[in-house]
């Protein structure tokens, strides 16, 4: 049989809920032994958490983030070549999406390795799905640049693209940054404008909101260092 890579989704927040992965999510873990994640101790949690009677000495991890040497990415997928089945575990949420594991992805076509995602949750989608926005045409843009006048730009650029094309702009920023970015939002962009704002999706804590920029200049939150979503909509 041919061996398969296993895109496995996890939590988007510290706390696990069971009833957001499927039985089918639990079950391929607890046969695996052989993991590419973005960050060992959590996928350790994750796993423990969804297969507790798995025995972690038999688990072998590959480290797959920004620091990973593309040199030491080539030999991860080995032990498909053996015939094993391995899983990509992201940070949080889902493989390749905002997440490092796409090249992975890449590498298991080029080796005839099937590739198979498993149903989970992603904050992307989940903020899209809740936003009320345009869910017909949207793109997800990563995240926003640093310096201040690149980002004014930035932010102006996709606020007319969205207006233009009549198209949904997700993006996202380092949690610590999140009120700065939220400013400069109110600051920049039209007061017509959409914004939608998601934070600590699936948790007891979640907090989604589609308002104008106009109201938003109204209204406070605080959602410092809490993992967010930003969607923007400039009707055409």
């Amino acid at each position: 049989m041919i061996p398969t890579l296993y895109l496995i989704p996890s939590p988007l927040g510290e706390t696990f809920k069971e009833e957001n992965f499927s039985v089918e999510i639990k079950s391929i873990i607890e046969k695996l032994d052989y993991f590419i994640v973005e960050n060992e101790k959590k996928a350790r949690g994750f796993i423990k958490k969804i297969a507790p009677e798995k025995l972690h000495s038999d688990l072998k991890l590959f480290p797959l983030n920004k620091h990973t040497p593309q040199a030491e990415m080539e030999d991860y997928l080995n032990p498909c070549l053996k015939g094993n089945d391995m899983g990509l575990i992201s940070d949080a949420g889902c493989p390749g999406i905002a997440d490092p594991g796409a090249v992975i992805a890449q590498k298991a076509y080029l080796m005839n390795i099937r590739v198979k995602p498993l149903v989970g949750p992603s904050s992307i989608l989940l903020a899209m799905m809740s936003s009320g926005l345009n869910g017909q045409n949207f793109a997800f843009n990563g995240y926003l640049p640093i310096d201040k006048k690149e980002r004014k730009k930035a932010i102006k650029t996709l606020e007319n693209r969205s207006q233009k094309l009549d198209q949904s702009q997700i993006f996202m920023e380092t949690p610590y940054r999140n009120e700065k970015l939220f400013e400069d939002l109110k600051r920049i962009l039209d007061s017509k404008t959409n914004l939608c704002i998601a934070y600590d999706l699936t948790q007891s804590s979640e907090f989604i909101k589609t308002l104008d920029i106009g109201q938003w200049k109204k209204k406070y939150i605080s959602f410092h260092k809490k993992p967010a979503i930003f969607i923007i909509h400039k009707q055409v």
